[in-house]
């Protein structure tokens, strides 16, 4: 059981929350996180470099010069890939990267990654966070009170506040998240995970929702 401090706007504890890391993940399966990441990751790629063969390259298809009698080595046409301006001889093509893996493991993973950074006493919780209208520097004075500013942060709230978004948007390596929208990647990448109360609570209920429904699955 882990009592993590509850903080106002000022910095100041108001309270604690108890939660069991247990509850979110009976363990932690490193494998299961890298795999994760990685997916996340590959999935991140563009996949469109693109080089050209030597049937793609401008040029005679000619042969350069007779077989025999030159006293120079065998040679073809200018596309060859050995000669400069040639076609590439692996050509690299656009293709697409991304693959899934099975959502039941990417829902665990996520609450693997949620479970360690809080057993690391690496997530901070505020009371509350909502901005009337956008206020970049009223955010920064919260960040700088709760000892969370030059360090990159992932800021979770229970769903999505365009004005929380727009106060936090413009903070380098400050991101903002609904809890819907967590995965692995994107709470194991930051230094430390700034979460409302009301987030966390938000997490457990649909971790706990989701674990149940599998136990059910199984025992049927």
């Amino acid at each position: 059981m882990v009592n993590l401090p509850i903080y106002d706007r000022t910095g100041a504890e108001i309270g604690k929350y108890e939660i069991d890391p247990a509850r979110l993940a009976p363990r932690i399966s490193k494998q299961l996180l890298h795999d994760a990441v990685v997916m996340y990751q590959t999935n991140l790629r563009q996949g469109s470099a693109s080089t050209k063969t030597r049937s793609e390259v401008a040029g005679t298809t000619k042969k350069m010069y007779r077989q025999k009698g030159t006293g120079n080595a065998r040679a073809g046409s200018r596309r060859s890939g050995i000669r400069r301006g040639g076609g590439h001889i692996h050509a690299k093509k656009p293709r697409d990267w991304s693959y899934r893996l099975p959502k039941k493991a990417l829902r665990l993973a996520t609450r693997m990654a949620l479970a360690s950074r809080i057993a690391d006493d690496e997530v901070t919780l505020i009371d509350q966070l909502s901005f009337e209208q956008p206020r970049t520097q009223e955010a920064v004075s919260i960040l700088k009170a709760l000892k969370l500013s030059d360090i990159t942060l992932l800021v979770a709230v229970p769903d999505y506040d365009i004005n929380v978004y727009k106060s936090l948007r413009n903070l380098t390596g400050v991101s903002v998240s609904p809890v819907a929208e967590l995965n692995a990647l994107s709470v194991l990448t930051p230094k430390r995970l700034l979460m409302t109360t009301s987030a966390l609570e938000a997490f457990q209920k649909a971790a706990t929702a989701g674990r149940d429904q599998c136990e059910t699955a199984n025992e049927t």
